[in-house]
């Protein structure tokens, strides 16, 4: 089991460019994550998943930035990674997600706090998150009957965003940081989430 991260990230971005760029996460956590701060290391790298991941959060359609970042703390919660569960779970609450929401979400399917057509994208998500994924081609077709084709780009967007960072934080234990932590303890006690490798 990994018990430190692999690589330190450094104490702040120092390429001007990433920098201004990062200001995105500032926004949705209200810090630059330690995962961009390591990535640093190498400037295109950064940058251009600084990109990638602003352009995946855009919205274009009928999902809303609160539901984007459900959808990745789904994304996060069937591939393991603690450290992308807290990310994404602080994020949905700085968009509006309420207490309830957030604690009810890994349970969506008994949950009357989320619509059909949410159930069947958080569904979508946890099948496709796992690996190998879950082919169920009815599943997919309900998906297509709720979302639009473009909003169904946007969901698959996120899963495949996290799908890369999921990896990128377990693999290198990437250290959670403060305000992620306490977010944590309070809102993810139920799904058993504790810090592990990321402290």
């Amino acid at each position: 089991m990994i018990t430190l991260s692999i690589i330190k990230p450094l104490d702040e971005l120092s390429d001007i460019k990433t920098k201004k760029l990062a200001e995105f996460f500032n926004e949705t956590l209200g810090f630059c994550p330690n995962s961009v701060l390591t990535m640093q290391k190498k400037p295109n790298l950064a940058a251009a998943f600084i990109n990638l991941n602003k352009a995946v959060m855009e919205n274009n359609g009928t999902l809303t930035p609160e539901f984007k970042r459900l959808i990745a703390f789904i994304s996060s919660s069937a591939a393991g990674c603690r450290y992308c569960q807290a990310h994404t779970s602080l994020a949905a609450k700085r968009y509006g997600s309420s207490d309830e929401r957030l604690k009810a979400v890994w349970d969506y399917e008994n949950s009357d706090l989320f619509s059909k057509k949410e159930k069947i994208a958080l569904k979508f998500t946890h099948l496709s998150s796992i690996n190998p994924i879950q082919e169920d081609d009815q599943l997919r077709k309900m998906l297509l009957d709720e979302w639009s084709e473009n909003d169904v780009i946007e969901i698959i967007g996120v899963i495949a965003l996290f799908g890369f960072l999921n990896r990128w934080n377990d693999i290198m234990g990437t250290k959670l940081e403060d305000g992620a932590i306490e977010h944590s303890r309070n809102y993810l006690s139920d799904f058993d989430w504790e810090i592990g490798k990321h402290h």
